[in-house]
């Protein structure tokens, strides 16, 4: 049986949904090769609910067109099958907003800089970029089960060293996160491909609604959560709580999933993943490494071998008759648009949810555990607008949706760059939610747009590419602003050590500004129509 590409409906999450279809080119295992397997492995999908097909055991007609009412791969509670990768999803996507309300009591834990526990965030979505995109290779030769069991452990375990970690070893602590994300990496774009695989036509669109609530949820609450826990305990409370919803997860999934996916074992090419990781891993680490050591030859020189191996790679990609991701998809046009503007809009998200939560404890004086209830609002209104922001997009297209997104953005931004040592907790919750409401009003639309301008043949290699991006460039962005909250520190002279952390933020949010002004201008670029108009081009 041979593989096809296929496209899943746009969702409130954008193009982590998108980039399920990389995942999904693997070929789904059929019921006559289940069926074919040793008694014992029979009798253990079984047990896992995987029901054998009828006839060929393929559920696409004789046409060759699949049966609305029929799953790939056929299970009795695919919600159950579920359960596992949404629990690790969910884990993924707290984690990656909880942790920015605990960087100021590591700090003085540790007794390290903000340049040092920006690693915290920084480490953790670089082992994201670096492992997303070899997922969809990973399934071709682990089966999917297997594979997801792995990535929970990954996080029960990278969870249970960070709690562990002695107050005098933050490379202990820092290890820890580290192998949480290799779990993210490989449960985010698993969660979206398996709902491909187990649910029939007539319900992925439901499907796709509860994964999308699952990794919009995580980071709303991730804030007030981290909050409560660090409040009523310790920091080490949140990684706690992290191990004990891996554990369930790991159960759930050693129950219920099953592998949906038949391996194929390609080649695999050593060059192209060597400098992948050379390539986003250096550059990555040599911004990072800026903010305390300078542009010091080491640092210059990292930062060289990582722009390297990313052109290498490119060039590899752009040559290769089956190349890991294809580049080619940024020679379109609208694609590369709705790219610039959803990486631009992604780094204003990082930027202003790294910096707010320590400026409310540090510079407001702000507690901890209030400091997660200030953001909840934005939080919430930034899930809410994000379920709608596709709808609207399906009515008007990406172009005024997306420039009023960064308009509000803008403003949104500009408020909290006015904030002082003596601003209201209310003004922050109102530039907070104008801001919630900019943001997802303009990333959805924008990566719907670069999306539905590509071909079917690239669809899945521009949802790679959007979310590769993300995380590689969150990463960039964390550790440029955190730069230039250093930078802002030392240049203030005034006011005490509150109003000196109040004027790092304002440097930090200045560059927030920057990057909506730029999307805003590259955002003239953008067509007019909706998604409607393109699905009748494809």
């Amino acid at each position: 049986m041979s593989a096809r590409k296929r496209e899943a409906p746009l969702s409130p999450t954008g193009s982590l949904a998108q980039s399920a279809q990389k995942v999904a080119d693997v070929k789904p295992l059929t019921a006559d090769e289940l069926s074919s397997q040793s008694d014992a492995k029979t009798s253990l999908l079984h047990q896992n609910d995987v029901t054998e097909q009828p006839h060929t055991g393929h559920n696409d007609s004789a046409s060759g067109e699949r049966n609305p009412l029929k799953a790939r791969v056929d299970v009795k509670h695919p919600n159950l099958t579920m359960l596992g990768l949404y629990l690790g999803a969910f884990l993924g996507m707290l984690s990656e907003t909880a942790m920015n309300i605990a960087l100021p009591d590591l700090m003085t834990s540790f007794h390290i800089g903000s340049g040092t526990a920006q690693w915290m965030v920084v480490g953790y979505m670089l082992v994201i970029g670096i492992v997303l995109p070899f997922t969809s290779l990973l399934l071709k030769w682990i089966p999917s089960k297997p594979l997801l069991l792995f990535a929970l452990a990954m996080f029960f375990v990278g969870s249970l060293i960070s709690g562990f970690a002695p107050g005098t070893s933050f490379g202990v602590l820092l290890a820890g996160r580290m192998i949480q994300g290799i779990s993210t990496g490989l449960a985010l774009p698993m969660m979206f491909s398996v709902i491909l695989e187990v649910f029939p036509l007539n319900k992925i669109g439901a499907a796709m609604g509860t994964a999308g609530l699952v990794v919009m949820f995580a980071p709303a609450i991730g804030p007030t959560l981290a909050g409560g826990l660090i409040g009523a305990f310790s920091w080490r409370a949140i990684f706690f709580f992290f191990a004990a919803i891996a554990l369930v997860a790991f159960v759930c999934a050693s129950i219920w999933m099953v592998n949906a996916y038949k391996l194929t074992k390609p080649h695999i090419d050593a060059l192209s993943c060597i400098t992948s990781i050379l390539g986003f891993g250096g550059f990555v680490l040599g911004v990072s490494l800026i903010s305390d050591f300078g542009f010091s030859l080491p640092v210059i020189a990292i930062l060289v071998v990582g722009i390297a191996a990313i052109a290498c790679y490119s060039y590899r990609q752009l040559h290769m008759s089956n190349p890991v991701i294809d580049l080619h998809a940024l020679g379109i046009r609208q694609f590369t648009v709705g790219a610039l503007i959803v990486m631009m809009n992604f780094g204003i998200t990082l930027a202003t949810m790294y910096l707010m939560p320590q400026e409310l404890q540090n510079g407001l004086g702000v507690k901890v555990a209030l400091t997660g209830l200030v953001m909840l609002p934005g939080g919430v209104v930034n899930a809410l607008v994000s379920m709608f922001a596709g709808r609207l997009y399906d009515i008007v297209g990406a172009k005024w949706l997306v420039r009023g997104g960064l308009v509000l953005s803008m403003i949104g931004v500009v408020l909290l760059m006015l904030a002082g040592p003596s601003t209201s907790v209310a003004y922050i919750i109102c530039a907070h939610v104008i801001l919630m409401i900019g943001i997802p009003m303009a990333m959805s639309p924008a990566q719907s747009s670069a999306l539905a301008s590509l071909p079917q043949h690239l669809s899945t290699d521009g949802s790679t590419i959007l979310n590769t991006m993300q995380q590689v460039l969150g990463a960039v962005i964390t550790a440029v602003a955190t730069i230039l909250l250093g930078a802002g520190q030392a240049a203030s002279h005034s006011g005490g050590k509150a109003m000196a952390f109040v004027t790092g933020s304002r440097w930090g949010f200045t560059f927030a500004l920057v990057l909506a002004i730029i999307a805003f201008i590259i955002s003239f670029g953008l067509a007019k129509q909706t998604s409607t108009d393109d699905a009748s081009k494809r």
